[in-house]
């Protein structure tokens, strides 16, 4: 866990070892929730970025036989 210190203007600094971790880099977007007691900070990715993620998922899906 690390501890960061909020600046007179509410701004912190995210340290490297975080961002190297979590691959951010200048200008990205980082999504802010409050929860319960708490700030989650969710980096937000690129939808080109996201690209095949999916690839190889099972898209079958069970259906009843009276339906099309």
């Amino acid at each position: 866990m690390v501890t960061v210190t909020v600046s007179s203007k509410y701004q912190v600094v995210i340290p490297v070892a975080i961002r190297e971790e979590l691959n951010l880099h200048v200008g990205q977007k980082i999504q802010l929730i409050p929860y319960q007691d708490r700030i989650e900070f969710v980096p937000l990715q690129d939808i080109r970025e996201m690209r095949g993620f999916l690839k190889g998922i099972d898209t079958d899906v069970p259906r009843d036989g009276d339906r099309v």
